[in-house]
């Protein structure tokens, strides 16, 4: 096959399936093989460029061809070809996609015959009617299928360092217009090809400007530290929370076209691999997806090796289990979510191919490995891409009807897994503590598609009292898996692969909301209502024999800060023990606002918020005479690093949800003590477990490495912007740091960022131990609070669910020095007492400390510090080893987080006395 293509490229014609000749573009196809490092690493879909003098290339629009070295498009590039193609072809229709967060266009782009696009709205409308089959009688799904044409969705570049895929899409565009081989015609008469070439448009525009740095000044360029504006490689993470405009854009574009197969274009390995994973699968995948997963493999190995391509492969990557993937909202939808990796360089270079000896070994699945040694160049990249893609295209059309015929078969067996199966349904008690969070879950079930019903009475199904306006997730609906896999209990075994990803993400537990498996299918036909709109709580001040005060019990519920930030100039304060009013019982945290003095309108202003807020209130007589102390808002710094803003980034998106205002800082500024000391709080999360690279940073050899919006890098800066990325905090921010801290400020760490302070002698009585047997890789672990008169622990049960991932291990020496006969009873003693660690919460019992994910080895981190406050001199470090921010997921978490800052010049609040217990966990 490949000798008679270069017999037609010699002759400047590429036969057409009506026998007539296409004409080559010569400038063109002598451009794609220059580029390409040797001629095995192409195919006869990709080694030449027809001519079609009515149709614009990549080429004629852009000046150059994809794939050539140093050359990378812009967003605004890339939607202005295919807004040219669009323009003079009837074969393509563009679509608006929705916007990044920082406002650049993502586009759709439908391509398939004439008569197709005539008809898209049709063709949509069938998939739609296929995902739903409740109503639609056997034969009439048939008709749909028959009618049909699957929809084939690519989508580009979600990664911003992996460059080749927009370019790709380009190219690929045109050949799907324009080329008349049997291949490609068949494709478009029977597939619908739809494409989004970025979904990262933030990150793809900054990528290009590091590139386009690098190659001006020898090499040299910046760390690409943002992507999204809050999100970098976690952008993929997102898949069931919904929290970034990117997963939410894709999702929307989901239901827009349901389509067959989603593909997304990854690159990091060699040279293609093309996903089925290694299992543990996630149970709600409908195991045919599965099967056309490894169809969809198979076939393409076997037709690229075919064609003599070294490398192309399966399995040993990735798992299938975490649903947080984009990818997944096809898969847990009925549709087939899928991937490839493959291989790059930075940017647009070519390099040499340095491989493992795992990777280049022959196996059932690589039978044809990557080789190590020869060049590769991102021309190879776009061949291999664009060659598995065709195959996978004409391979989907020629089988469209069974793979839509499966679509609907997967819809109607998760409707019936959820009549037959058990659970039946679920169950979330709206009148709860954390009543507003409850709600927030609804919503996002919503938002994910999953149906949810109120309880028109009450009933009791199996042993669970469901009360009328508890919220009922039935799972005879299409996306009943879907819903069951947020909700359940993971199970990862020990014994499985090592896992690609977190391995536990129960809902439920990680919001601190009462949620319950309801296995009855009597349930099924009580009364309920179809929620319509998003559920909105009402707050709401009940009557408790006065006005002289107003009572937020502590619930820990997020809104509470909001609260305290949207009336930040009316006293409050926190009850500091539990107290009763008449026979209302109130916990220790109790938010406290004098109505008695307060300005004219603050009572109305009060109760509104409380209202608009879905808080719980009691207005009482008297100010109560427990003990309390001021809720003064902080001035709060949150830090970021130059190595790292991926979590910090999360942390970022719940201020900026919240509306908790800050001063955003790297760790370069915390040098400046003048800085500082406009500062109450600094909050330092997760860059590394790495303490000496954060405090030293980068290696100083060489030029400054700018990250600033300049004429030649117009997309970076705006977040934050440096003239040198390299330095750390130093030692003499260390210095200032502690210096701060003993004048009175409080330093939050989060996960393995405990490291500074610990490993630099801030934290007295600390220290951080390595795991030796231990593997809890992104679990769901039980924890208890230690000291219940803790600020931080203000509002919460005994125990609480909470994410946890491998590291930090805290060791810490709680007990207090005896002193000398002087010294006992001294000051100077209290002050020792004082200088001891508080934990504040603590892992749970080895033998009960699993509740979701995978966990081994768990008596290394049982009954350790989750929580610690080390008192130094007037201020705190506060050191998380849970990470209370995790990707938007630890909503039951936030409140420890929220407690920590509400409270910030309170902490030694009811601070513990002498500990007798030996130094230990």
């Amino acid at each position: 096959m490949r000798l008679l293509f270069s017999t037609l490229v010699g002759s400047l014609a590429v036969a057409s399936a009506a026998g007539a000749q296409q004409s080559l573009d010569t400038s063109y196809t002598r451009q794609i093989r220059a580029y390409t490092s040797e001629p095995r690493f192409n195919t006869e879909f990709t080694d030449h460029m027809v001519d079609d003098p009515r149709v614009p290339s990549p080429l004629d629009v852009l000046g150059y061809v994809p794939g050539t070295p140093g050359r990378l498009s812009y967003n605004a590039d890339v939607n202005r070809y295919f807004r040219a193609l669009a323009a003079v072809s009837p074969r393509v229709r563009i679509f608006d996609a929705g916007r990044s967060d920082e406002g650049r266009e993502m586009i759709a782009v439908a391509i398939a015959d004439s008569a197709t696009i005539a008809s898209l709205d049709s063709y949509r409308d069938i998939t739609r009617r296929l995902a739903d089959p409740r109503g639609l009688s056997e034969s009439d799904a048939r008709a749909l299928v028959a009618r049909g044409k699957p929809i084939y969705y690519l989508t580009g570049s979600i990664h911003s360092p992996e460059t080749g895929s927009p370019e790709m899409l380009m190219e690929l565009a045109y050949r799907l217009v324009v080329e008349d081989t049997p291949v490609f015609r068949s494709i478009r008469e029977r597939v619908i090809t739809v494409i989004t070439p970025v979904q990262e448009l933030d990150g793809r525009d900054r990528m290009v400007d590091v590139y386009n740095y690098g190659r001006a000044h020898q090499g040299v360029r910046p760390p690409l530290v943002y992507w999204g504006k809050y999100t970098a490689h976690d952008n993929n993470r997102d898949g069931m929370v919904l929290s970034q405009a990117l997963t939410r854009n894709m999702l929307a574009q989901y239901f827009f076209w349901h389509p067959t197969v989603q593909h997304d274009l990854h690159e990091s390995v060699p040279f293609l691999y093309t996903s089925t994973g290694t299992g543990p699968y996630n149970h709600a995948i409908d195991a045919i997806t599965i099967s056309e997963w490894n169809e969809l493999a198979f076939q393409e190995i076997k037709e690229l090796t075919k064609r003599g391509l070294p490398g192309v492969w399966t399995h040993d990557f990735y798992d299938g289990w975490a649903p947080n993937y984009v990818m997944f909202i096809a898969n847990l939808r009925g549709s087939v979510g899928r991937f490839y990796e493959t291989y790059t360089s930075f940017g647009a270079e070519c390099d040499t191919s340095r491989l493992q000896r795992t990777q280049t070994s022959v196996e059932w699945f690589r039978p044809n490995p990557p080789l190590d040694g020869i060049r590769w160049c991102i021309r190879n990249n776009i061949n291999y891409q664009q060659s598995g893609v065709i195959v996978a295209l004409n391979y989907v059309g020629e089988n469209g009807q069974r793979f839509l015929e499966n679509f609907w078969t997967k819809a109607r067996r998760a409707i019936d897994r959820g009549r037959t199966g058990r659970p039946n349904l679920w169950h979330l008690p709206a009148n709860q503590p954390r009543r507003v969070e409850a709600a927030e879950l609804v919503n996002l079930l919503r938002l994910q598609g999953v149906e949810v019903h109120r309880a028109t009475s009450a009933f009791t199904a199996g042993t669970m009292s469901v009360a009328a306006g508890d919220y009922l997730v039935r799972l005879d609906q299409p996306y009943g898996p879907l819903a069951s896999t947020l909700l359940e209990t993971q199970t990862y075994r020990a014994n499985d692969p090592a896992p690609y990803d977190d391995t536990g993400w129960t809902f439920g537990a990680l919001r601190n909301v009462a949620v319950h498996a309801v296995a009855d299918t009597a349930a099924l036909a009580q009364a309920m209502t179809l929620i319509a709109d998003d559920v909105v709580v009402r707050g709401d001040v009940a009557d408790g024999g006065g006005r002289g005060a107003i009572l937020i019990p502590a619930t820990t519920e997020s809104n509470l800060i909001v609260f305290r930030y949207r009336l930040k100039n009316v006293p409050m304060s926190a009850a500091e023990d539990s107290f009763s009013v008449g026979e209302r019982s109130f916990s220790a945290g109790t938010v406290i606002v004098p109505l008695s003095g307060s300005a004219q309108g603050s009572e109305q202003a009060i109760r509104d918020a409380v209202a608009s807020l879905g808080l719980s209130a009691v207005a009482v007589r008297d100010v109560p005479g427990v003990a309390k102390h001021d809720l003064d808002l902080p001035r709060i710094g949150l830090v970021h690093s130059w190595q790292n803003t991926q979590n910090e980034g999360w942390v970022r998106y719940a201020f900026d949800h919240f509306a908790i205002p800050y001063t955003y800082l790297s760790t370069q500024q915390l040098r400046d003590s003048a800085r500082l000391a406009q500062l109450d709080v600094l909050m330092l999360p997760y860059v590394s477990d790495n303490a000496r690279s954060i405090v030293n940073g980068q290696p100083m050899a060489g030029p400054p490495i700018p990250w600033r919006r300049t004429p030649e890098t117009p997309n970076l800066g705006g977040i934050d912007s440096t003239a040198d990325v390299r330095p750390g905090i130093g030692l003499l921010g260390l210095a200032a740091l502690q210096s701060w801290v003993r004048a009175g400020g409080v330093l939050v760490t989060e996960g393995g960022t405990a490291a500074v302070p610990v490993q630099y002698g801030l934290t007295p009585g600390v220290d951080i131990v390595e795991p030796r047997q231990l593997r809890v890789r992104g679990s769901v672990v039980r924890s208890r609070v230690a000291d219940r008169r803790s600020p931080i622990a203000y509002g919460y049960a005994d125990t609480v669910s909470v994410y946890f991932n491998q590291t930090p291990l805290f060791q810490t020496d709680t007990t207090a020095e005896r002193g000398t006969e002087q010294q006992r009873d001294s000051a100077v003693l209290a002050e020792t007492r004082r200088a001891r660690p508080r934990v504040v919460l603590q892992f749970g019992r080895a033998d009960s400390l699993l509740v979701s994910g995978l966990l081994e080895g768990g008596s290394e981190m049982a009954s350790r510090a989750a929580i610690l406050d080390a008192q130094v001199g007037r201020g705190h470090i506060v050191m998380f080893a849970i990470r209370p921010f995790w990707r938007w997921e630890t909503q039951g978490s936030f409140g420890f987080a929220f407690n920590t800052l509400l409270n910030w010049n309170d902490l030694a609040t009811g601070w513990p006395q002498t500990q007798a217990r030996r130094p230990g966990r």
